[in-house]
């Protein structure tokens, strides 16, 4: 056997490092390394943008850049949009800063304040978006994180939402 092989052989049932871009210890996970994924959807559920960030970072930084990536809405009976009318988040959004922000770009905010509402009010809009997140963990690569660069997990999420978005508009027109 050539010293070639058998290296690629070595290399191959040894255990992979832990970690990589986009990595942070999890809070509820005994600080494992690992990633959150963000998403944005319209009322049906249907994902318009994704992203996502190490374990331990702030939701509220992901909100920007989820808001900011929202395509243009086309519609073949009226003006195209480009901004939902109302945003629901629960408390981990409940900023000052970022209410002004999304107030600003002329989206009703829907954020629970913290200390003053309960969960239970805006669980009516809640179970919306923990419906997509449960879409995605139907795709094996995005239950647990293989990947270790960043950019190749954002690749099969982004390939995840738009298998999701097919499934759910093909269902609608048949």
């Amino acid at each position: 056997m050539a010293s070639g092989q058998y290296c690629s052989t070595v290399r191959a049932i040894k255990e992979p490092e832990k970690g990589g871009s986009m990595t942070g210890p999890s809070p509820v996970d005994r600080g494992k390394p690992g990633s959150k994924i963000h998403a944005l959807s319209d009322r049906a559920g249907l994902p318009l943008a994704v992203a996502i960030s190490a374990a331990n970072t702030n939701d509220s930084y992901a909100l920007k850049p989820l808001v900011m990536a929202i395509p243009a809405i086309t519609s073949r009976r009226g003006p195209r949009r480009r901004k939902p009318a109302k945003l629901h988040a629960d408390k981990a959004y409940d900023q000052p800063e970022l209410r002004h922000w999304v107030r600003d770009r002329g989206i009703k905010v829907r954020i629970a304040r913290k200390g003053i509402e309960s969960s239970q009010k805006l669980g009516k809009h809640r179970w919306v978006i923990e419906r997509t997140m449960a879409w995605f963990t139907g795709y094996r690569r995005l239950t647990l994180r293989y990947e270790r660069k960043a950019e190749h997990f954002l690749a099969f999420l982004i390939l995840g939402a738009s298998l999701t978005c097919y499934k759910k508009l093909r269902k609608l027109t048949t």
